[in-house]
């Protein structure tokens, strides 16, 4: 019999909180962070991070587990994520996985692997040359002329993952577009069920919007700007995230806090579209759109429960 695995994912800021609060309470569950700037501490306001008096009593793993100048990475999520997972088993429960960053949440549905993954330190940094030199954009070129649907999949500013896709073209010859469908194709180890919360899109631009209001609010500018005193700097992967790289920019001068502000606003609009169709792509989704349960919160939890015994996850009391 597979071990029960539910995640419960979408876009940020759709409210994906709430709702697995709730359904974890009911099922007996944990919840595990897919969230690639929660798992960072002192980086709260920004990266949107649940509360400690918000968990209501129910187990978070992944967040506040590492420090700001460390990597944070696909692998190290799923290393985490598996060992979080034993603990979870072991006390009876469930695992909830929750967060918007879809390559964590396939690799481990599927147990991706990435042994093969050979380094090549040398021509990674002859691509971070390049980059610096010609720009991300040009960095991003490179990768279209040998994988346009890897190209077509990871966004220009995100160097890491080109260069890491340019790196596994060098090295095997082959696409990690191509690589990565071989292993979607996986069947999952786990009894599982992945929903997806979803909004209309005017209502989700919104909710973005006011939340990076709220930020504000709630001082993300004095959390940046403390992250630089400790000695952060645009280069480290937990300054690359929404919310902290605009910020630095107005803080080195480079920019006013009204056009950060926009740029910030505009930027997570186009996340938000991106995680949307990265969760089109994967298969065996259920879509969960809130207006069709009137923004109900336990009609839509009621929905989720529904799933979970038609899948087995949970017993049907009836």
């Amino acid at each position: 019999m597979k071990r029960p695995l539910v995640i419960l994912t979408g876009p940020t800021a759709v409210g994906k909180t709430n709702a697995s609060i709730g359904l974890a309470k009911k099922i007996g569950g944990a919840i595990i962070s897919a969230d690639s700037m929660q798992v960072y501490r002192h980086m709260d306001i920004g990266s949107a991070k649940i509360r400690p008096e918000e968990m209501d009593g129910v187990k978070h793993y992944l967040i506040d587990v590492l420090e700001p100048t460390e990597e944070f990475h696909v692998v190290r999520f799923q290393k985490l994520a598996k060992q979080a997972m034993e603990e979870i088993y072991e006390n009876g429960l469930i695992p909830i996985v929750t967060g918007g960053t879809g390559f964590y949440i396939q690799a481990l549905l599927y147990d991706i692997d990435f042994t093969e993954s050979r380094e090549d330190p040398d021509y990674r940094r002859e691509l971070s040359l390049f980059a610096d030199r010609y720009g991300e954009e040009a960095l991003h070129e490179k990768l279209r002329e040998v994988d346009e649907e890897a190209a077509n999949e990871i966004h220009p500013n995100n160097r890491k993952r080109v260069i890491r896709a340019l790196e596994f073209y060098h090295l095997t010859g082959k696409k990690i577009s191509l690589h990565n469908e071989e292993e979607r194709k996986k069947e999952s180890p786990y009894q599982s069920a992945y929903f997806v919360l979803n909004d209309e899109r005017s209502r989700l631009y919104e909710r973005i919007d006011a939340r990076v209001d709220q930020m504000l609010e709630d001082g993300l500018v004095e959390e940046v700007r403390a992250l630089k005193s400790r000695g952060c700097n645009r280069n480290m992967t937990s300054m690359k995230g929404l919310g902290y790289k605009e910020i630095l920019a107005y803080l080195d001068g480079e920019t006013t806090l009204e056009e950060a502000v926009r740029i910030l606003k505009r930027d997570t609009r186009h996340f938000a579209k991106r995680q949307i169709t990265w969760f089109k792509r994967e298969r065996d989704v259920i879509w969960v759109r809130k207006q069709d349960f009137n923004y109900q919160e336990d009609r839509i939890l009621a929905f989720l429960l529904e799933n979970l015994k038609k899948r087995g996850i949970i017993e049907d009391e009836s």
